[in-house]
């Protein structure tokens, strides 16, 4: 069986945060404990963990060994103490939805024991932390047992940013199909883009998938119309960060320019991602808040500038493609087609 790495879990102690620093890879691989807000928050923020999935994850067991700092005497202000760090965190990534998600299921599930001592909501707290690692695992296995049917043996498969087992749990969303096939045989070419301007694609797709021993080639952003045209892509896999309830998904900067080619070109587009990232509440993509980043990211990127002192630089961190463009979208409880808005709500039941 193939073995990915797990970027965000408990400690041994399970009494702090332990991620791996990804803004580190593919030259060094060093984990962080943390337990502190601010800290957690930098963490994220920061992108040393990142991924939708993965950020969920980080968030749930932030606010959980948070918690374990309290010193409040009874239940009303050890309350209050809890909803201020998870507001806190809560800023730190304003697209991706799991974020969101995992927080208000950590504060649903302090609610449902608010009427126990403090000792036993941290152990409560735990709880719901520790299931929502375990259950992200099974669902990233199911993704990729969904996506697997739809694929066959030495297929070309493009990929974009990192939705692999540094942005979840284990497998990833998109990448899990690629683990799964590869265990069975299925030799894969996978084609991962750099993904500017932080290079997720060459610094950690590549990076896991090598590890694994995947056939991986990296290409740059721009010339994927160019591998496209030339037949060696069969089938586009990427991650989501947030699916409307039409359909429309927002994903790394630059995912709407590849599903707008592999249309051209007649290539299948699959968005991979958990229902925690369906965002019913959200009628489209045009409601989705794209986060913007810092201006050094395009123009002085890992420590050497590449754009002139002075000059503006914009930068959106997502982008968001049109339902149109998406053949399916796969999620661990099956595989969902057009008309979205009719299928992704009957998803839900």
């Amino acid at each position: 069986m193939i073995k990915t790495i797990v970027p965000a879990e408990l400690n041994e102690k399970k009494d702090k945060l332990r991620i791996m620093d990804q803004t580190l890879l593919p030259n060094e691989e060093k984990w962080l404990e943390l337990d502190d807000p601010e800290s957690i928050w930098e963490a994220i923020k920061m992108l040393r963990v990142r991924g939708a999935p993965a950020i969920g994850i980080a968030a749930a067991i932030g606010l959980y060994v948070c918690s374990l700092r309290s010193q409040a005497e009874n239940v009303f202000e050890f309350g209050k103490e809890f909803e201020k760090i998870k507001d806190y965190l809560a800023t730190s990534r304003p697209t991706a939805v799991n974020l969101f998600w995992a927080l208000n299921r950590m504060t649903d599930r302090f609610h449902r024991e608010k009427n126990k001592s403090i000792d036993e909501i941290k152990w409560a707290l735990l709880d719901e932390a520790e299931k929502i690692l375990s259950e992200d695992q099974a669902m990233c296995r199911a993704i990729g047992r969904h996506g697997l049917s739809l694929l066959k043996s030495e297929m070309g498969l493009l990929t974009y940013c990192n939705a692999g087992g540094l942005a979840t749990s284990g497998l990833g969303t998109a990448l899990a199909p690629i683990y799964l096939g590869c265990e069975k045989g299925y030799n894969f070419k996978v084609f991962s883009c750099e993904t500017r301007p932080l290079l997720q694609g060459s610094r950690l797709t590549a990076y896991e998938l090598d590890k694994a021993g995947v056939d991986v080639t990296i290409i740059c952003d721009n010339m994927v119309s160019q591998v496209m045209k030339e037949g060696k892509i069969d089938a586009v896999l990427v991650g989501c960060d947030r699916v409307a309830a039409n359909g429309d998904s927002a994903n790394k900067i630059g995912t709407s320019g590849i599903a707008i080619l592999a249309w051209e070109y007649g290539i299948p587009m699959y968005i991979l991602g958990p229902t925690s990232t369906i965002d019913l509440d959200t009628p489209t993509g045009a409601d989705i808040k794209i986060e913007l980043r810092g201006e050094d990211e395009i123009g002085n990127s890992f420590g050497r500038r590449t754009a002139p002192e002075g000059v503006k630089a914009y930068n959106p961190a997502f982008d968001v493609t049109d339902a149109k463009y998406i053949t399916a979208i796969i999620t661990d409880r099956g595989i969902v087609k057009p008309p979205y808005t009719k299928t992704l709500m009957e998803l839900f039941g």
